[in-house]
C-alpha cells in the first residue's frame, strides 16, 4: 500500500498545486488512501518533498531533482508481469508471464526493497535471495498488497 500511495502522492503533485498536508490528505481521501496526518509527514520526508514558489505567491509540493523515483511505472510492470509467488526458506521465487521475467525483477529492484540481497532473473521465473525467513515472510506480504491479492 505505500508504494502505490508513494506513486500517488508524486501524481497529486505533478497534477496539482498541493501547498499544504491538509490538502494532499483531501486529494488522496479522494483517491481511496484513507491517511493521518502522521502518515503524509512521513511520506512527504521518505519522498523527499519540498516546497517550491508559485507565481501566485503560493507554494506548492514538489520532488527534488535527482529526489524519488516515480514508482508508478514500476509498480505497474511488477503488477503486469506477477503470475504467483512462492518461498523456500530465505529464497523467494517469483512467476511471471513469459518473457517478463527480467523487466519485473528490474522493477523490484527500483522499487528498493531492502529485503532483497540479489536476485537472478530468467524468461519466467525469478529467485531472490533474501536476508531472513522473516524478510521473506514481510516481502511477500507486501507484494501481495501491490498485486491487490
Amino acid at each position: 500500500m505505500k508504494y502505490t500511495r508513494h506513486a500517488k502522492i508524486l501524481e497529486l503533485i505533478k497534477k496539482y498545486d498541493v501547498e499544504t498536508q491538509e490538502e494532499l490528505s483531501a486529494y488522496l481521501e479522494q483517491a481511496g488512501f484513507p491517511v493521518t496526518q502522521a502518515t503524509i509527514s512521513r511520506d512527504i520526508r521518505e519522498l523527499k518533498l519540498t516546497k517550491v514558489p508559485l507565481r501566485n505567491g503560493r507554494q506548492k509540493y514538489t520532488a527534488v531533482d535527482g529526489g524519488p523515483k516515480d514508482l508508478s511505472k514500476y509498480i505497474r510492470i511488477f503488477q503486469d508481469g506477477f503470475q504467483s509467488m512462492d518461498m523456500a526458506q530465505n529464497i523467494l521465487v517469483i512467476k511471471t508471464v513469459s518473457g517478463m521475467a527480467m523487466a519485473v525483477a528490474a522493477a523490484l529492484d527500483a522499487m528498493d526493497c531492502h529485503e532483497i540481497v540479489g536476485s537472478i532473473a530468467g524468461d519466467d521465473t525469478i529467485m531472490c535471495a533474501i536476508r531472513t525467513v522473516e524478510d521473506t515472510k514481510a516481502l511477500m506480504e507486501r507484494l501481495r498488497r501491490i498485486i491487490g491479492r
